[in-house]
């Protein structure tokens, strides 16, 4: 949206995974010589048995897609992307996501859950990978300077955190909620359950187009938490979401992710003056 020697201070990412058939089969069933999709499989079910859900653990999965907004001071999108498009390699993702951090100069990471899910893939990955993030796993460092540190929100600011007081309350209805509350298109067709089945049907490109608009709406999200927090004002936040609406509505006709995106749009509405 800006020009890209604008500051970024915020990265405000979203992470879809999918599991590693081969390393589950080894590590949960080494005995039953199971192929990488029986296992996956076998793993899926198990948990959908024990839990409702077929949720993976972020240790036995693989960044399928990492979508990034990146946000100045000022709260403005500078820019969305997703990485390694559009071959979407792990490894390669991995790499990109930490380097670019880097290269912004480690500005503030921005999600929904993300201390729950979306970081540890991408920590369980840069492991993986033998990519080397001291500057992430500053352990030497006094606590409450460790970007990993929960209460650290110069690091990592986690919206769910936020709403659930570091989880002394429940935040039903999460991002999607969230999202509609204030207008915006919230899940739409697509969840995070879908994207395993997505994924082994080769549909690598519809997850990175969910992946952004997810980020969409955190970004959104995003910007009315800084009016809760008193860091922008109502009328400030209505020109940015405005000048938002103007650059996605520029991308329409060539994005069929934003053309999806605004095709669920809402405005905010205020409440009604008392009379």
């Amino acid at each position: 949206m800006r020009a890209s020697s604008s500051e970024v201070a915020y990265l405000i990412f979203d992470v879809e995974a999918v599991g590693d058939g081969d390393l589950i089969a080894k590590v949960r069933y080494p005995t039953e010589k199971l192929s990488a999709p029986e296992g996956l499989r076998k793993y899926r079910d198990e948990l959908l048995e024990k839990t409702g859900r077929d949720v993976l653990p972020p240790t036995f999965v693989l960044p399928a897609s990492v979508a990034v907004a990146k946000v100045g001071r000022d709260f403005r999108l500078i820019g969305l992307s997703v990485l390694d498009e559009p071959d979407y390699r792990p490894h390669i993702i991995t790499e990109g996501f930490w380097n670019g951090w880097r290269h912004y100069g480690r500005p503030t990471f921005v999600t929904f859950n993300g201390r729950g899910y979306d970081m540890p893939v991408l920590e369980y990955a840069a492991y993986r990978y033998g990519l080397a993030i001291p500057d992430w796993f500053n352990v030497s460092a006094p606590a409450y300077e460790q970007c990993r540190n929960r209460y650290n929100s110069r690091s990592h600011i986690d919206m769910m955190d936020l709403f659930s007081n570091f989880g002394a309350t429940r935040m039903n209805g999460g991002l999607n909620l969230l999202a509609n509350l204030i207008g915006k298109p919230g899940k739409s067709g697509i969840d995070g359950s879908q994207v395993q089945d997505m994924f082994d049907a080769g549909r690598l490109k519809e997850i990175n187009d969910y992946c952004r608009c997810d980020v969409l709406d955190t970004y959104f999200v995003f910007l009315r938490t800084r009016v809760l927090l008193g860091l922008l004002s109502l009328e400030d936040e209505g020109t940015i979401v405005a000048e938002t609406k103007a650059w996605l509505e520029d991308q329409r006709d060539n994005d069929q992710a934003i053309a999806h995106y605004l095709e669920g749009w809402g405005d905010w509405v205020p409440p009604p003056n008392p009379e």
